[in-house]
């Protein structure tokens, strides 16, 4: 099933690409006393607010031949980034920003003071600390934010046909296929399609709920 294949390929790279951008982005709010960290915060927040359509359209024109990105983009490789895988790796990205960073926040800002306090006294470095003791105590929030972003990517409708639109093997997530199958009257290829991707969903959810009763993990019990 091409859609199944394009979402979980799209979800996957979403996924790595915001655990390699949440984790500083977390880690220095969780840390810095800037007075204006809320406007940060805000931003990093805003898609989860933002009507996907709202969203979306900003996000058309910043990849569009005109926009900034889009044009950058045009000038390295001939073409835009809109309607194109690329840019449903950016737009899901952003979309799905969120859901990295805030539980990478909580589970940063959790971790025990006294303890990097000690490190500290003891000669390690801040990049020592962080390597040795916050991200294996971060270990559950990390996992958090890997699985909400890749469900939250799999299931993306409204960013993603915006920027992408519907072109089989090219944008056509599952979520599209489903729409795509719903508007012909096939509602029997768009109920399997649905079922695939509900149980996907559950047993993804399932297992974080199961590892967060044994682990605490507030943000997601909150």
């Amino acid at each position: 099933m091409a859609p199944l294949w394009l979402s979980f390929k799209l979800a996957a790279i979403v996924a790595t690409l915001l655990l390699a951008v949440g984790l500083p982005v977390a880690y220095w709010l969780s840390n810095t006393r800037w007075r204006g960290k809320f406007l940060l915060e805000a931003i990093v927040a805003l898609p989860l607010v933002l009507p996907p359509t709202v969203l979306g359209f900003y996000l058309l024109v910043a990849l569009g031949s005109r926009g900034i990105l889009g044009k950058f983009w045009l000038a390295l490789f001939g073409h835009s980034l809109a309607f194109t895988f690329e840019g449903l790796v950016i737009a899901s990205a952003i979309y799905s920003l969120p859901f990295t960073v805030q539980p990478l926040l909580t589970s940063f800002e959790s971790v025990d003071k006294k303890l990097l306090d000690a490190s500290a006294v003891l000669g390690a470095g801040r990049w020592r600390t962080f390597w040795r003791i916050i991200l294996p105590l971060s270990l559950p929030g990390i996992i958090t934010a890997v699985v909400l972003s890749f469900a939250h990517t799999l299931g993306e409708f409204g960013v993603v046909l915006m920027v992408g639109g519907n072109l089989p093997g090219i944008t056509q997530t599952v979520s599209i296929a489903i729409y795509d199958r719903v508007q012909s009257l096939d509602y029997s290829a768009a109920n399997q399609m649905a079922l695939v991707l509900l149980s996907i969903s559950f047993v993804v959810l399932s297992s974080v709920y199961a590892l967060n009763r044994r682990g605490g993990w507030p943000w997601l019990v909150k």
